[in-house]
């Protein structure tokens, strides 16, 4: 009879233990999908090399009220896609040698940029450049202080990638420059910034 009992307790047992290890067992099915490349864009603007394409890298001496100095330089997207397109293009002037040139906002130089629809016909000697435009002109940025930070241009074609402007940037001594700025001295940097499109869906 002991024998009997233990026996059915030790079926009943492994019973269990089956019927548990069955509760863990559960159906599957799987399937995938292998996505092409995701890759991204780029922002990319560049300056004309030094010559015809990039006066800025010209000063000029001898200003006297009233002069101007007036320098040619292309602004270029170097984006090769549609994707590459710029939301905008901000300029920032700085001077990393400082006088009342540049810090007089008033009687101090001005900066003015125009555009020309094709590339401009320069004239003069080095660096008395003057340039004239065989298609139409348009204002990329109206005369303003020299020193600025993030100045928004406008009218620019190169916002779009692949695209090339030629810009004419002009700096003009006022009528109204005092005696106290004779003889001083500004030593100018200009950094042209792309930022991207606006976030879109792809």
């Amino acid at each position: 009879m002991l024998r009997n009992i233990l026996a059915s307790i030790a079926v009943l047992g492994a019973t269990v233990s089956i019927a548990a290890l069955g509760t863990f067992a559960t159906f599957t099915s799987s399937t995938e999908a292998s996505q092409s490349a995701v890759s991204t864009g780029s922002v990319s603007i560049a300056l004309g090399t030094p010559g015809p394409a990039n006066r800025l890298t010209l000063g000029a001496s001898g200003l006297l009220p009233g002069d101007t100095m007036q320098r040619a330089v292309n602004l270029s997207n170097t984006g090769v896609a549609s994707s590459d397109d710029l939301g905008s293009v901000t300029l920032t002037t700085a001077a990393t040698v400082s006088s009342l040139l540049d810090t007089d906002a008033t009687n101090g130089l001005k900066l003015a940029i125009d555009k020309c629809s094709q590339a401009w016909t320069e004239s003069g000697s080095s660096p008395a450049f003057t340039y004239t435009c065989g298609g139409t002109t348009s204002t990329v940025l109206g005369q303003r202080p020299v020193v600025g930070s993030e100045l928004a241009l406008a009218n620019l074609a190169s916002v779009a990638a692949g695209q090339t402007d030629h810009l004419r940037v002009t700096l003009t001594l006022p009528v109204s420059a005092p005696n106290a700025m004779q003889g001083l001295s500004s030593q100018l940097t200009y950094t042209f910034t792309g930022t991207q499109r606006t976030a879109t869906d792809k």
